[in-house]
């Protein structure tokens, strides 16, 4: 593309999705005028998604925050920074120092880069002295960092998204990647029609189901299930790499005992899927000479999340398919940082490189670095935080770049624990529902703003880099908390994100050779080793864990306490749509809202009769804990017994519905299995609202 009517073109990275396209923003007298993909990004190869492309006026709406803003009475007010920050300074000082640091709470943010979350960790450790910090990987992917780390010593995806064209066979599983993350859909896609043989797992029938040798519907709740029947059929068939086991992995023999009670009949049984279309699913990947698996959200957001990424990891185990090409276990991250998030620490836990807070060695090589002690007590995780809010324990929190009380469940619980705090900061771009409970508001600075890193779902550390600056008196995150964190008492002496990506590196094994020169165009995978060179395949030759070998799970299916009854006959299962993107915070205020101006509830069309619903009209939607009313739409895309919508729209307020159910090794919630009731209220749905793109 010619840029000769642009003032600037930078390459940076999307800030949406966790596939990391590389993009050309261009800009005209410091506003973005257009985005284009980069040719040689190495996720997305000159192409980009409906959002990453076109969804960038946000950057400049009127709705942007561009000056503090402190709570007076019942209202906001308009701050100076220097007011704002004495303020959040002087009263985190006092609640420290009356209540001790564990009463003080931080959120890191996965829309943040790793030099942002960076700082805020340290701030909490090393400025108030908790380990009191988390961030939003607890909500979506933290069941897999879990799991990975069991399995195989590593929290990360083992091979590189070019792993989609080297691959015979590949399953796909709780995810829908043409919607969620387009540009690796679209790569898929391309690869099944050149003959890659796919298998589909979900209780919708996903767009990739059409270019899939075969599709199970299982219900809600039963991936473990499925994923015990699948090996079950590759161990009876004599699919598995018996020289790849006995040479580097332990733990089998109580697996394929387990595995005898998981036959096709008795897993149609649980999971509704057709035993012989389990058969043929599990021949595709057992029989390809290479076979990758690609999950999402559909499995790790449930009670049991975590043990089924296990049991995923087992099939690659069983058949050899680690650690070589075509042969990649891919996380689909569902935000732009969300690997990277945790990563670098932002963690209760573990500093980073999951190291755990309690180990003596790492703390004192941090304290020893930052010139400070440090608590060897774990912190809260986010639903301990809320929690312990409306317990009285936590006096205060301060949240970048999240919104909690949007998106995280069973938002009534989240809106009395936002109330009970003594002090609420909140860092963002934007007025949202989780700044209406805020003591004060910091404006700071979105992805097209800043520098740093992000690092995507195929572990790819890339450079982003402000191709405009922040609005008004808006700042960047990074100088909002290093500034912050100097009032406290801390000086960091990080001056600029590269400083800060020297104090990682300087700190993390997995990051020792990074620096923002070495990243250049394509990025590093981790770990990256002093001299530079990275790692697209992990476990090459030995895992991460003590002896080197692969670890099986022995977990048998396990059935959801979200059963469906009487009163509550249908399941609900969220997701995301193409045109927007978590809770529309960004995507809403472009021309995206053209596109999806609402959502809708999917039923299909005999659930819809049961229950005397027409399609387009206005329905109520009630689980357990709460209801909302929404459109409903009639398509048989989605499974019988089952109910779809996703969560961009605030005024929807979809996890109302979602309870406080969660995986029950993270804590990760399940937001995708409620049971639900729905029924019609009798009047039509209210004619949209025009879109309204508030510009500067």
């Amino acid at each position: 593309m010619s840029t000769e009517r642009f003032d600037s073109t930078i390459t940076t990275t999307c800030g949406y999705c966790g596939v990391g396209c590389r993009l050309d923003a261009h800009a005209v007298a410091g506003r973005i005028a257009s985005i284009s993909p980069a040719l040689d990004g190495p996720a997305n190869r000159g192409h980009a998604c409906v959002k990453g492309r076109f969804a960038h006026q946000f950057s400049r709406s009127r709705e942007r925050l561009t000056a503090p803003l402190v709570r007076e009475g019942g209202s906001f007010r308009i701050a100076t920074w220097e007011e704002a920050l004495d303020r959040v300074a002087s009263g985190l000082r006092r609640i420290r120092d009356e209540h001790g640091p564990d009463a003080i709470a931080g959120l890191a943010s996965s829309r943040a880069t790793n030099e942002d979350c960076w700082v805020m960790q340290r701030l909490m450790r090393a400025a108030i002295g908790t380990n009191n910090i988390d961030n939003c990987s607890r909500v979506c992917h933290s069941p897999t960092s879990y799991a990975l780390r069991r399995s195989f010593g590593m929290s990360g995806a083992t091979g590189s998204f070019d792993d989609i064209d080297a691959a015979g066979a590949a399953i796909i599983i709780g995810a829908n990647p043409t919607q969620a993350h387009p540009v690796v859909g679209a790569r898929i896609k391309q690869a099944a029609l050149r003959g890659l043989r796919l298998v589909t797992i979900d209780p919708r029938r996903i767009e990739l189901a059409d270019h899939a040798v075969v599709h199970l519907s299982a219900r809600a709740g039963t991936n473990a299930a499925v994923m015990l029947g699948l090996a079950h059929v590759v161990a009876r068939d004599g699919l598995l790499d018996r020289d790849f086991m006995d040479a580097r992995t332990e733990g089998w023999d109580r697996v394929e005992e387990l595995l005898e009670a998981y036959e096709p009949s008795e897993v149609e049984r649980i999971t509704g899927v057709p035993a012989g279309d389990l058969e043929l699913a599990a021949h595709v990947y057992g029989e390809a000479s290479t076979a990758s698996i690609f999950w999402g959200l559909g499995v790790t957001e449930h009670r049991y999340g975590s043990e089924v990424v296990q049991l995923l990891a087992n099939l690659a185990l069983m058949t050899g398919n680690v650690g070589r090409p075509g042969s990649a276990l891919l996380p689909l991250r569902g935000q732009n940082n969300v690997q990277g998030s945790s990563d670098i620490g932002a963690l209760p836990d573990t500093y980073s490189g999951y190291r755990a807070v309690g180990d003596e060695a790492t703390a004192r090589a941090f304290e020893e670095r930052w010139g400070v002690p440090l608590s060897r007590e774990k912190g809260m995780t986010i639903p301990q935080m809320f929690d312990a809010a409306i317990a009285g324990d936590l006096r205060a929190m301060f949240i970048m770049g999240e919104d909690v009380a949007q998106t995280d469940p069973d938002s009534a619980h989240v809106a009395r624990a936002m109330e009970s705090l003594e002090l609420l900061v909140c860092q963002d771009i934007f007025e949202n529902e989780t700044t209406r409970f805020a003591d004060v508001i910091l404006p700071a600075s979105a992805f097209l703003e800043k520098e740093g890193t992000f690092i995507n779902a195929e572990r790819r550390i890339q450079h982003v880099q402000p191709a405009i600056s922040p609005p008004g008196g808006a700042r960047t995150d990074f100088d909002i908390i290093t500034t912050l964190s100097r009032m406290l008492g801390h000086e960091m002496g990080l001056d600029t994100p590269a400083d800060a990506m020297a104090d990682i590196a300087a700190l993390t094994p997995e990051f020792a050779g990074v620096t923002f020169e070495r990243l250049g165009r394509r990025g590093l995978q981790w770990p990256v080793s002093p001299d530079g060179v990275d790692s697209p395949i992990l476990f090459e030759h030995e895992f991460a864990l003590p002896g080197g070998r692969g670890h099986f799970a022995a977990l048998p299916y396990k059935p959801s306490n979200e059963e469906p009854d009487e009163e509550l006959p249908l399941i609900l299962v969220t997701g995301r749509r193409l045109e927007h993107y978590n809770a529309g915070t960004m995507t809403r205020r472009t021309r995206n809202l053209d596109l999806m101006p609402t959502d809708w509830l999917e039923i299909h069309p005999d659930d819809a009769a049961a229950a005397g619903i027409a399609d387009g009209e206005l329905v109520e939607v009630r689980s357990r804990v709460g209801r909302i009313e929404i459109e409903a739409r009639l398509t048989e895309r989605i499974e019988p017994g089952h109910v779809f919508t996703a969560f961009h729209f605030p005024e929807i307020r979809t996890n109302l519905l979602v309870g406080a159910e969660m995986d029950i090794n993270t804590s990760c919630p399940q937001y995708k299995v409620v049971a639900v009731a729905v029924s019609p209220l009798g009047r039509p749905v209210a004619a949209a609202a025009p879109a309204v793109l508030a510009e500067a």
